[in-house]
């Protein structure tokens, strides 16, 4: 799990006076589900293509599975799907693969395989044309899969999914980690990424912000009690967790405390005379995260450049 299988250093890209890529240093480890989360525009598609060998960066590089991006030998490691997939219209899923397959040296029954992990097995034989946007989204998914690489790609990989898509595709992308390979893979859908992903890292106007376990980012759990009268509430909570852990949030309380420590806190607003309304651990979510720091990273970037105009 601790050997890298992707690393960039210092990775910028820019177009004309635009960074869209800005020095961008990331880790990605061989085993895990990584996320790569950001605003529209944030720069995350531009960085997946430098990776891919797609795009080449204006300075800073990267190594993939040990080579440069787009190295021939990294490159046969690899499966991605990057801006929606394309495949020919006139012809079925299917058949599309085959093409794929048979450009890369690879047999029908890799095709059959890949169609069968995403669910396409019948749908695979109609014309794509006649495709949802989901089954798009899952033909893509399958042409990645091709080759069984170590290394997969993934952009949006769950754009245009039902519920029960989602649910396979989160299923499918543990199952990969599972068996050893690493995938890398952006989404808006911080639910979705926040269930399956070990790590992510948060990209705002081009700059990496942050690079951590989901865990780290959402941070310790904590009670929320809502009591009456709430002053006596307080003084109880202070005296089991002590004035640091507790605060006053809207009509309730909330503890900075383990989980644990509820039914011990609830017995003793109890036995204290306080009529208990409410008593729950609260976590913070990924959504909340992401908006509390791509916000702060706005912000920064508007003084800055407010600043710099004054300065002119």
């Amino acid at each position: 799990m601790n050997e890298t299988v992707v690393t960039t250093s210092g990775l910028t890209k820019r177009y004309g006076r635009h960074t869209a890529v800005d020095s961008v240093d990331l880790t990605v480890r061989r085993g895990e589900v990584y996320g790569f989360l950001g605003a529209n525009g944030a720069g995350k598609t531009t960085t997946l293509r430098m990776l891919l060998g797609l795009v080449r960066p204006t300075s800073g590089g990267a190594r993939v599975l040990g080579h440069r991006p787009g190295d021939p030998a990294a490159m046969a490691r690899t499966g991605a799907l990057i801006e929606g997939p394309g495949f020919y219209p006139y012809l079925c899923g299917r058949d599309n693969l085959r093409v794929m397959a048979r450009y890369r040296g690879l047999g029908d029954a890799q095709v059959d395989a890949v169609l069968d992990r995403v669910g396409l097995s019948g749908p695979g034989r109609e014309a794509f044309r006649s495709y949802s946007l989901g089954m798009k989204q899952r033909l893509g998914v399958a042409a990645a899969l091709l080759g069984d690489p170590d290394l997969l790609v993934l952009d949006e990989p769950t754009n245009g999914l039902d519920p029960s898509g989602m649910a396979d595709m989160r299923q499918l992308l543990g199952e990969l980690a599972r068996q050893g390979r690493t995938v890398v893979l952006s989404s808006h859908l911080l639910g979705e990424v926040q269930e399956v992903c070990d790590r992510v890292g948060v990209i705002s106007a081009g700059r990496l912000i942050t690079e951590s376990t989901v865990a780290e980012l959402r941070g310790v759990s904590s009670l929320y009690v809502r009591a009456d009268p709430i002053e006596r509430a307080l003084a109880v909570a202070v005296r089991i967790a002590g004035h640091q852990a507790v605060e006053r949030s809207g009509e309730g309380i909330r503890l900075a405390v383990d989980a644990a420590l509820a039914p011990e806190i609830a017995r003793a607003l109890v036995e204290s005379g306080v009529l208990l309304h409410e008593l729950r651990v609260s976590e913070r979510s990924l959504e909340e995260v992401f908006f509390q720091l791509t916000t702060a990273a706005e912000t920064l970037v508007s003084d800055r450049a407010q600043q710099r105009l004054a300065k002119s």
